[in-house]
Order: C-alpha cells, then structure tokens, then sequence
C-alpha cells in the first residue's frame, strides 16, 4: 500500500514526528478528588509478582492497581449520566481514535488567572484566525497546566484551575463536529466547574452529545495549530467508562 509505504518513510525520515502527549504513570500522578460523600478513584500503584528471583526466576512483572480515570485517559460517553445509554469505552469504533486534531493555544490568559474559561468568542476568534473546527477532530485546550503535573496540590490548586464555560461547552458540543475535548488538566472540566449550571458542563454535554474527552495531557506547545493527527489507545474495558490512554500525535515538520 503506497500511502502506508509513504508514511513510514516519512516516520524514518524524521519528516513526521511522534510527539507523546501522554503523562508519565506513577504513584505521584495527581488524581482528582472529590468532596465526601462521593467515592474516589485510587492513586496508581504496581503491586510486584516477580523480579527475576525465587517467585520467577527470569521474568519481572507486577499487578497494576488504578482507577479508569487516572493519568492520561479517555472519558466515554456511558461515564457520565447524560450519556449513560451511549457507549462504554470498549464501544468506541477503532476509527476514532485516529482523527485529526487543533490546538487552541490560552497558557498565557490561564498562567495570568488559573480559573480563565474558554468562551464562544474566544473559539470564533479563532476560527476566523484558522478556518472552522474540522469535522470529526479533537479540539485540544492548551492552558500551560501540565507544567505542574508533577505535584497533585500545585496541579489541583484548592479547585482552582481553567477550564470551559457552561455556555461554551454546550456550544462546543452541540453545535461543533468535533469527536471531543482534549486537556492538559485533571479533568475536561474547570477546578470551579462543580457550581456551574449544570455542573461539570463539559462532561454532562459532551458525553452527553456522545463526543468523547481526553484528560492530563501534556506537550501540546509542540503542536501546530492545526495539522497533527492523534492516536489515542484506551484499553477495550467492557463496561468501563474510561480508561489509561497513550496519546501521541503525529507532526508533520
């Protein structure tokens, strides 16, 4: 298949790059924590089998402890009550999770206000910038956060991170063609967006709409604005609302 040929010729070449956008999954990955009454997810953790000694004398491996919405993950639609009849993250259909992708680039409003929300006119100008969001992309919200991925309080900030207004996100999700929103922070949603009306708009209407989010992402100042193409890799889980992903992007140089 000459296309196929094409693209790894433009993989060894460096002409393409594979940029991961993944965070590394650890036991110190921040993890979002909810106010009591409601459950919380567990931290990342490896539980050891074997280490090349008397349990398995020439293999290492480990059990791994974590909860589907840790880390770098996926969000499907069923994890969220709005799109409870929708599908569960081992329905996703395989061509989606490679799809083309933009960047809408607000680290400097968000380094100067950590609760800064992307609104409607902040997307149109942009789009009378850059052309209108493509069909079937992920629209990919760069704020500068994943700088502080490496410490749960900095990153989660007492509640107080950016994210996209009630109004915005309803818009994004109802009216736009994208496949979903992409973060660089613990959730699709503001540190502030369990007041909003509804709460957590980004996820009660995009999951909702049956669009798709991607969470804790990282490295998307080396992103074009337009132009990369993502490979998102959930795990099929049955049943499961979400899942660890690798992200990478492709980028054409």
């Amino acid at each position: 298949m000459p296309v196929l040929q094409d693209l790894l010729a433009a993989l060894g070449s460096g002409r393409i790059e594979v940029v991961d956008l993944t965070s590394p999954l650890t036991a110190e990955t921040p993890i979002l924590r909810l106010p009591e009454p409601f459950a919380n997810t567990t931290p990342f953790r490896l539980l050891e089998l074997s280490r090349y000694d008397e349990r398995g004398p020439a293999w290492y491996w480990n059990d791994i402890h974590t909860g589907e919405h840790t880390g770098t993950h996926f969000d499907a639609p069923v994890h969220w009550v709005t799109g409870r009849d929708g599908e569960d993250v081992s329905q996703v259909a395989p061509g989606k999770l490679v799809a083309p992708a933009v960047v809408l680039d607000f680290a400097e409003a968000a380094g100067a206000d950590p609760d800064f929300l992307l609104e409607i006119e902040h997307v149109r100008a942009w789009e009378d910038e850059h052309g209108p969001l493509p069909e079937g992309a992920w629209l990919l919200y760069r704020t500068g956060w994943d700088a502080r991925g490496g410490d749960q309080e900095e990153f989660l900030n007492d509640g107080h991170s950016p994210g996209v207004s009630a109004e915005c996100a309803r818009w994004l999700a109802e009216e736009k063609p994208i496949l979903g929103l992409g973060v660089e922070t613990v959730g699709t949603d503001a540190g502030a967006a369990p007041g909003f009306e509804p709460a957590f708009p980004c996820h009660s209407y995009f999951l909702g709409a049956g669009k798709y989010g991607l969470t804790q992402l990282r490295n998307l100042a080396a992103l074009p604005v337009t132009g990369a193409v993502l490979v998102t890799t959930p795990l099929p889980i049955v049943g499961g609302s979400g899942s660890p992903a690798r992200v990478l992007a492709l980028v054409e140089r």
